[in-house]
């Protein structure tokens, strides 16, 4: 079982559009719905790979009420922790040329008592799973330290963590040494504080937050391919993709087929590999279903190409 936890869920509309013109009317040529956040993500494609998940999340008002059904209408068991504040609602703009233009809410501000709610149940229904997966932006009453302090109560309860957010948060966890952590490269290089070029350039950062505390650096590349920096070493895999439809929870599908094939290994890596090749192809936030998947065209080497550029550099 595989135990998500998204400390800043969303209700996600998004929008296919011939073109974003500002300042016209637009008329949208395809329209879903979705429950949105990284950690839900990542439980959507864990349940459509017909793995068992559970999804912790804080929920508030007519948009959350909408979440948690959305949530049971895909076979998800969610463990809702009622806040008094309204669940925010995301709109992403998708055009035929695969540009994304996405508009985030902040959500709303925890107080304390839903901060230890939250940690408490997280806490509770973790008992059995194989990892608990911690994913996304921190809502506002949340101080960075957070995650740190998840990571920690994880580790003393004996669960495995798997941790996908950016910026202090990340920095701060990596003291409690999570199991996984799963940055693109423009968190990579936030965290070590210096522009990306190269393949090279991201195995060096990864390896920077390994020695930082993390037990393991999945990182996402773009267009160029994933990288996985552990004890046994590093690795690079990519897999062609014919058409980029929508890149919303492409990464959160990576890090679920990372964890479904154990989590560790270039097996592993190349289960994330397959899975964030097929997110990509899908509209909107869908995520891929085992039919979608061609793992037969993955590549994982460890020969790594350390000298390429990437195709978009973190500056």
């Amino acid at each position: 079982m595989i135990l998500t936890v998204t400390p800043n869920p969303s209700l996600d509309r998004t929008y296919e559009v011939p073109a974003l013109d500002r300042g016209e009317v637009v008329r949208a040529t395809g329209e879903r719905v979705d429950p949105g956040g990284k950690g839900v993500n990542v439980s959507r494609a864990v349940a459509a790979a017909g793995v068992q998940t559970v999804a912790v999340l804080p929920l508030g008002g007519a948009p959350g009420a909408l979440v948690a059904q959305l949530l049971d209408d895909q076979g998800i068991e969610a463990a809702p922790v009622p806040v008094s504040g309204q669940t925010r609602s995301n709109i992403a703009v998708a055009e035929p040329d695969g540009t994304l233009t996405k508009i985030n809410a902040p959500g709303p501000e925890l107080s304390d008592a839903e901060r230890e709610l939250l940690l408490a149940t997280v806490g509770e229904r973790s008992r059995g799973a194989d990892w608990i997966a911690c994913c996304g932006s921190l809502p506002r009453g949340l101080k960075p330290s957070w995650y740190a302090e998840l990571v920690a109560r994880a580790h003393a309860a004996g669960a495995r963590i798997a941790l996908d957010t950016s910026g202090p948060a990340l920095l701060a966890a990596l003291a409690e040494r999570p199991d996984v952590v799963k940055p693109n490269v423009e968190e990579l290089a936030e965290a070590v504080g210096r522009p990306l070029a190269t393949v090279g350039d991201a195995v060096a950062a990864a390896e920077e937050l390994r020695k930082a505390g993390a037990h393991a650096v999945l990182a996402s590349l773009g267009a160029d391919g994933q990288l996985l920096v552990d004890a046994s070493g590093t690795y690079f895999a990519s897999a062609p993709v014919a058409a980029v439809r929508s890149n919303v929870g492409a990464g959160d599908s990576s890090l679920a087929g990372f964890l479904i094939a154990g989590g560790s290994g270039p097996r592993a890596l190349a289960s994330a590999v397959a899975h964030g090749a097929a997110a990509v192809q899908l509209p909107g936030s869908a995520m891929p279903s085992p039919a979608d998947l061609a793992p037969d065209a993955v590549t994982v080497t460890s020969e790594v190409p350390l000298s390429r550029v990437l195709t978009e550099p973190a500056t």
